[in-house]
């Protein structure tokens, strides 16, 4: 099975797996490209991650929830898309998201693709129908408040009104100061 990765770091022949913010190290991997793509890039520092992204009938949407944010992300940065080739059960599925897998041990990098300016790349993956971008100031309140509880719920279970000065707690501090007062705001009144 062919399945992607998408990195920052340009040049590698092995993959192997490194912590995040869950039980154990890991390699994100995709069966689609673009969404490994999404991992070239991110708004917060490691071990968080920031992507708010979606499927309609099989094809990754990035949902911009504040103006210009794909682009703020994007542009400019440069990473590669790495492929590998692996049998399904040296994989494990990732919960919620269908085309995402775990990897558990080193894995060997058959073929790269080098992105010198990843928001061009999205941009021409969206030209080519591979990628829906949800444009900021599109999405109803309901949906943008749909997008801001599960924001509040994330911060909320990893309790970060202990950490604060994390990358994530200040990335929803600076884009999301409302979601973050109410946070603080609860956590008063628990």
């Amino acid at each position: 099975m062919k399945l992607f990765h998408g990195s920052n770091v340009i040049g590698l022949d092995i993959l192997k797996p490194h912590l995040a913010d869950h039980d154990r190290p890991y390699i994100y991997l995709s069966t689609i490209e673009v969404v490994a793509g999404f991992y070239m890039v991110n708004a917060v520092e490691r071990p968080y991650y920031w992507f708010p992204y979606g499927f309609d009938n099989g094809i990754p949407v990035y949902f911009e929830l504040y103006p210009n944010a794909l682009k703020e992300v994007s542009e400019g940065k440069t990473g590669c898309i790495y492929e590998i080739e692996v049998d399904e059960k040296d994989v494990l599925p990732f919960k919620n998201i269908p085309c995402a897998r775990l990897g558990t041990v080193p894995m060997k990098v058959v073929n790269y693709t080098k992105i010198s300016d990843a928001y061009e790349w999205f941009m021409q993956e969206e030209l080519e129908y591979k990628l829906k971008v949800i444009r900021y100031g599109t999405m109803n309140r309901k949906q943008m408040n749909n997008w801001y509880r599960m924001i509040f719920d994330y911060i909320k279970d990893k309790n970060m009104i202990k950490t604060p000065e994390c990358s994530y707690a200040k990335f929803v501090q600076w884009k999301f100061p409302h979601v973050w007062e109410q946070y603080e705001k609860d956590n008063d009144n628990g």
